[in-house]
């Protein structure tokens, strides 16, 4: 992540914060964390984790699209090359995820799709489980996908769909970058 989008970010969770009444500590009590880790976000001093800003979503009753919003809802239309990119930190995860935006976030929109670009040895920030439902198509590489306590490996042409209030996460134990057409209802990232 770019400085400039972790000052969005920053900007974004302090005006969701106050819009909902709540302070540091009322928003790190919630997404169980430190008072401090909270303010370093809204400053811009820290990098937060993709599964953070799901619990800071949560605190704030909402979901992580909202860290990232940028479309009107207008767009029909992304030409390659052009769909925004989310990283995750790439000092704890190797060279990590990246999310490749297919469907640009906008307030009103029901489905999220991402291209999960994974590097070898990537790999989700731990277990996450949200409402909602996923489904998901390996383009290429290999997928080690944990959902609930089951374990999948997952190749090329191979698809997925789960409940995602059921624990999930995955890593690519392959030698080359893995990509996976991921689906989302309602957005969470």
């Amino acid at each position: 992540m770019e400085d400039s989008a972790l000052s969005k970010i920053g900007a974004k969770l302090r005006y969701h914060r106050r819009l909902r009444g709540m302070t540091l500590q009322d928003v790190a009590r919630d997404a169980r964390c430190s008072e401090s880790m909270v303010s370093k976000i809204e400053t811009a001093t820290v990098r937060p984790s993709l599964t953070m800003l799901s619990r800071l979503a949560a605190a704030l009753e909402t979901n992580v699209s909202v860290f990232f919003s940028e479309g009107t809802g207008d767009d029909i239309v992304t030409r390659a090359g052009t769909r925004p990119r989310l990283d995750t930190d790439a000092l704890r995860r190797g060279d990590g995820v990246t999310l490749e935006r297919l469907v640009p976030y906008a307030p009103h929109y029901m489905i999220q799709a991402n291209i999960h670009i994974i590097a070898p040895g990537g790999c989700s920030d731990g277990l996450i489980s949200h409402v909602g439902e996923e489904v998901g198509y390996l383009i290429e590489g290999q997928l080690a996908l944990e959902v609930d306590g089951l374990h999948f490996l997952l190749g090329p042409g191979d698809s997925f769909h789960f409940d995602s209030e059921r624990p999930h996460g995955y890593r690519n134990p392959g030698p080359h970058e893995a990509r996976v057409l991921w689906l989302n209802t309602p957005p969470t990232f």
